[in-house]
């Protein structure tokens, strides 16, 4: 199957968007913190809970999910955070 678009596993993290869990207060100390990161190549990488098990049953119609990817779930406020540091469109 060909795809629009690949991930790049070697793109480095360089940046974080928004701000940090500790800011937010989502942190849980070392472990569980939502975060959103830029990737050198310019992709996003998000860190959030996996919930992918939870809403397989339920989509909406026109949202698919591939074996290799995931639903992940982060706080409202960690996305708002970040939207500063987005590009418009």
């Amino acid at each position: 199957m060909t795809r629009g678009w690949e991930a790049d596993p070697s793109s480095p993290l360089v940046r974080r968007l928004g701000k940090s869990p500790a800011e937010l207060g989502t942190t849980g100390g070392e472990q569980g913190c939502p975060d959103i990161w830029e990737l050198e190549n310019g992709d996003i990488a998000v860190v959030g809970r996996d919930l992918t098990c939870a809403y397989l049953t339920r989509l909406p119609p026109g949202l698919a999910v591939a074996p290799d990817e995931r639903i992940v779930v982060i706080p409202r406020r960690t996305a708002a955070a970040a939207k500063a540091d987005l590009p418009d469109a």
